[in-house]
């Protein structure tokens, strides 16, 4: 990319063709490079079957091109006409209680109903061949945040494909009941065809049929993406595709398989106004999809410039706060700040979502900042294809995530957001960026490995730890972590079976804390808290950090460390309160040579470097208050006028400096 795109949704459908005047004059005082056109034209392109109008969307692709803006192309599939659920009504979703939804929203579809990928193929095909090689196509946009609202059907023809997907996967029916532990409750099958979908049942389901219906559901959608994928690189094979991922709250597509195949990760990102600490789940959502493909640049494909309309209630962003939380986003690795949408529509189910163009046209503070930030952004092109460096990864898996949370287990207190973000949450108050990776991925590059939880956890990922420790490796584990294999079983021989000898200890029990409790450890001569649960532990050679210090458990381990090899693991057997967790991070940090992007910072403060041939050093200042930062060695400020390089600088209240220098290298 020639620089940090800008841009948005792009909806001149919703408008009178004379619109396009006024757009373009915005746009050119906004540097607007790109946007996403044609996401919900589904029925006006293919207003009855088999007839299709796109003199629309060839008006409006001529005239980005005439204007130089770049468009991501959307196949148009994310939401069928009404037409094709009239005349097709097996294609809409079904509930886990047989419930069939109805039509009249967005994603009114079963992703494996071959009726629908027959129709969405026939309409990327149209697509595909008739703006091929128009000079404004930039890149393809599949779908819409597939996963969002459908996030699994129970229909029959899911149940079909669920099927053949088992078959696939075990191959026999006596390999599948083995893995589902079907002699419990008398559930064993006699053959593939008895198998239904997880639906509503008496009382608790199979946790592995549960498992196997996520790991499915994820593939069907994926599946539907690649019916139009495979269309697009028949047609196109030189032009970039994508799709957009939602938030990090998208629990229901396993990402690490979804990029494989896509050319570039996108995600839209919500964080919420009311939330003091919102842009910290941002940051770990920026991180992730920056490590889903190794480092490479991703898309921040979609943000609200004010207030979002489907919250309970809908806080606009400050004055200040979408620009600091745009440059959080390419600071930590985007190369896109877009957002939905470009126009506020009148209408529809998202008339009160913010937009580039409020409802009051350009005179608005909101226009004001959008243009603000255009031109910012635009006389800052060296910054793009820049990539960001990491010493710590945050181990994540989509399957340990829904088996995690899957019913029956010690307590439903531990969540794998929160866990995440609890451990997330030190390093980045310590201005330590992180990667987030796959359990498999070759840990040998970072100086500390953090597992916050991993339920789930075969064989192979164990080796992976044990490997990465002996070779010199540090590790942080906590608890409820390496107890069941990928199918759900648990490993017998004392918790965590995989990860005994490489921690030193056995966990007898677990002793979950009650709702809203807590409890206290003995840390370093001091009494700390923690909560959500807590432990029996047996040292097995690991050496003992902190004892819980009261109730049954009082005396026995807390946090253990253990020399394993040429390395390092700890073990976390409650969650410290957020001040103790720091302090222990801090601990465990100063021990792996883990360094902060910069020493010293304000409160509030975050600091993260970019390197290309040069280095460009982040600073933003999440505080109401203006703050001063020192540097090590001069930079110069790329967002202001030439100045002399400085070694101090003064950000305003949610300020961003970016400075371009030297600024030391992450030793990897």
């Amino acid at each position: 990319m020639e620089r940090v795109y800008y841009g948005g949704d792009y909806y001149p459908e919703h408008w009178p063709d004379g619109i396009w005047e006024d757009d373009r004059k915005l746009m050119a005082e906004a540097a607007v490079s790109l946007v996403t056109v044609g996401i919900f034209s589904w029925a006006q392109v293919e207003p009855r079957p088999g007839e299709f109008d796109f003199g629309k969307v060839d008006q409006t692709l001529d005239n980005l091109a005439e204007a130089g803006i770049r468009a991501c192309l959307a196949t148009m599939t994310a939401s069928p006409p009404p037409w094709l659920s009239h005349q097709h009504p097996e294609i809409l979703p079904v509930r886990a209680d047989g419930t069939r939804l109805s039509a009249g929203a967005r994603q009114q579809f079963c992703p494996s109903s071959p009726v629908f990928r027959r129709y969405a193929a026939r309409l990327v095909d149209r697509v595909a061949t008739r703006y091929a090689d128009h000079p404004a196509l930039e890149l393809w946009h599949i779908g819409n945040e597939f996963g969002c609202h459908i996030r699994e059907c129970y229909c029959e023809a899911s149940a079909v494909d669920f099927r053949r997907w088992l078959a696939e996967r075990y191959g026999t029916i006596d390999a599948l009941n083995a893995a589902w532990s079907t002699t419990f409750w008398s559930q064993r099958y006699s053959g593939f065809a008895e198998i239904e979908p997880p639906r509503v049942a008496p009382t608790f389901p199979n946790p592995a049929h549960k498992l196997d219906f996520h790991r499915f559901s994820s593939d069907a959608s994926l599946g539907a993406y690649l019916n139009e994928r495979e269309i697009l690189a028949r047609i196109t094979p030189d032009v970039p595709v994508t799709t957009n991922f939602v938030g990090l709250v998208q629990k229901s597509l396993d990402w690490h398989k979804w990029v494989q195949h896509e050319d570039i990760v996108s995600l839209d990102s919500y964080p919420d106004p009311y939330d003091a600490r919102s842009h910290l789940e941002a940051a770990f959502g920026y991180d992730l999809v920056r490590s889903l493909k190794g480092g490479q640049p991703w898309l921040l494909m979609e943000q609200a410039t004010s207030a979002v309309n489907w919250r309970t209630r809908n806080s606009p962003k400050p004055p200040g706060t979408m620009r600091l939380g745009s440059w959080q986003a390419v600071a930590r690795g985007a190369d896109s700040v877009l957002f939905f949408q470009w126009r506020q529509t009148p209408g529809g189910a998202e008339k009160f979502h913010s937009a580039m163009v409020p409802h009051g046209g350009a005179d608005t503070r909101i226009f004001r900042e959008v243009r603000e930030l255009g031109q910012e952004l635009a006389s800052a092109p060296q910054i793009a294809g820049s990539r960001v460096q990491a010493d710590v990864a945050i181990l994540h898996d989509w399957n340990s995530w829904w088996a995690l949370e899957l019913n029956s287990h010690p307590s439903d207190d531990l969540t794998q957001l929160d866990a995440h973000l609890a451990h997330y949450a030190p390093f980045f108050d310590a201005n330590i960026t992180c990667d987030v990776v796959h359990p498999s991925h070759d840990l040998s590059g970072y100086r500390l490995v953090v597992v916050p939880n991993l339920y789930l956890m075969d064989r192979a990922v164990a080796a992976n730890l044990r490997s990465y420790v002996e070779g010199g490796g540090h590790l942080a584990v906590s608890f409820f972590s390496g107890i069941a294999d990928e199918n759900d079983r648990v490993y017998e021989g004392g918790y965590p079976a995989p990860l005994r000898d490489l921690l030193g200890l056995r966990v007898d029990e677990f002793w979950p804390l009650p709702e809203g409790g807590s409890t206290t450890m003995h840390l370093d001569g001091t009494r700390a808290g923690a909560s959500v649960w807590s432990e029996w532990i047996e040292s097995e050679g690991a050496d003992i950090v902190a004892t819980f210090a009261e109730g049954p458990l009082a005396g026995r381990p807390a946090v253990t460390r253990n020399e394993f090899g040429s390395g390092v693991a700890w073990y976390l057997g409650t969650r410290p309160d957020p001040t103790v967790m720091r302090t222990l991070f801090d601990r465990i940090t100063a021990e792996a040579d883990v360094s902060p992007v910069l020493p010293g910072l304000p409160d509030g403060v975050q600091a993260v470097v970019r390197r290309g041939g040069t280095d460009y050093l982040f600073l933003l200042n999440h505080n109401s208050v203006p703050v001063t930062v020192s540097l090590p060695s001069p930079g110069t400020d790329v967002l202001t006028d030439p100045a002399p390089p400085s070694s101090e600088v003064d950000l305003a209240p949610y300020g961003v400096a970016v400075l371009s220098g030297q600024f030391g290298k992450d030793a990897r």
